[in-house]
């Protein structure tokens, strides 16, 4: 799936970035925006050096999101929570290579939920490993930060990452979609989608902004050059 035209490049604002004591109004900004996802990162405090959203929240957002959740989970043995999220509300989850032990097992139990299932890479992973598991896939979720916290630099060995992995996508005939997470912004965003990215997740970039849903068109509308 190559971004030939605006129309084919999702949004994923991501609620880690969102201000948690006005959530449902933050949750209407983007079910009011040209954002396609709402990114969800769920954090164990083991995998990441961070604890996020819980059960009991992702519900409640649920409730009030009028687009899907892209459900990414950064924790241990994901597998253990796969019907939870599923019931209260992913669309799609992604989990970590470097956290399942028997990671095509785990994507047929996302596939068998109904859900998009996709495995996440951290940036000092390479998309080689991926090789055996791509098939299976309909996302890989590049990391282009360290994962724990938002707001960080954007690592710029990304770019080429996304180019080895668009590579590997054309040549199998796979429609799997590329999603990049981390330091996402409309010059960021611009290099990535020409480098084959479908899919960008900007936090801090949108909800810090003062005018998000500017912020959101304006990554939206970005043309493969």
């Amino acid at each position: 799936m190559n971004n030939e035209n605006m129309s084919n490049l999702l949004i994923a604002p991501s609620l880690l970035a969102a201000d948690f004591a006005n959530l449902q109004r933050d949750v209407e900004m983007v079910n009011n925006s040209q954002a396609d996802w709402f990114h969800i990162d769920v954090m164990d405090g083991l995998f990441v050096p961070n604890i996020s959203f819980g059960m009991p929240v992702i519900e409640a957002i649920n409730r009030h999101a009028k687009k899907p959740l892209d459900v990414h989970l950064m924790i241990e043995k994901p597998e253990r929570y796969l019907a939870e999220f599923k019931r209260i509300g992913a669309k799609n989850i992604t989990v970590h290579y470097e956290a399942c032990t028997h990671l095509h097992r785990t994507i047929q139990q996302i596939k068998d939920l109904g859900c998009l299932a996709g495995v996440v890479l951290n940036p000092a992973t390479p998309v080689s490993v991926l090789e055996e598991i791509l098939p299976d896939c309909e996302i890989i979720l590049l990391m282009s930060v360290n994962p724990g916290y938002g707001g960080q630099n954007f690592i710029e060995s990304t770019y080429e990452k996304v180019r080895k992995l668009r590579k590997m996508i054309d040549e199998k005939g796979l429609s799997t979609l590329i999603e990049i997470d981390g330091g996402v912004n409309q010059e960021t965003g611009q290099k990535l989608v020409n480098a084959g990215a479908d899919v960008l997740i900007a936090g801090s970039y949108v909800f810090s902004n003062t005018k998000p849903l500017e912020a959101i068109s304006g990554l939206k509308n970005i043309v493969k050059a």
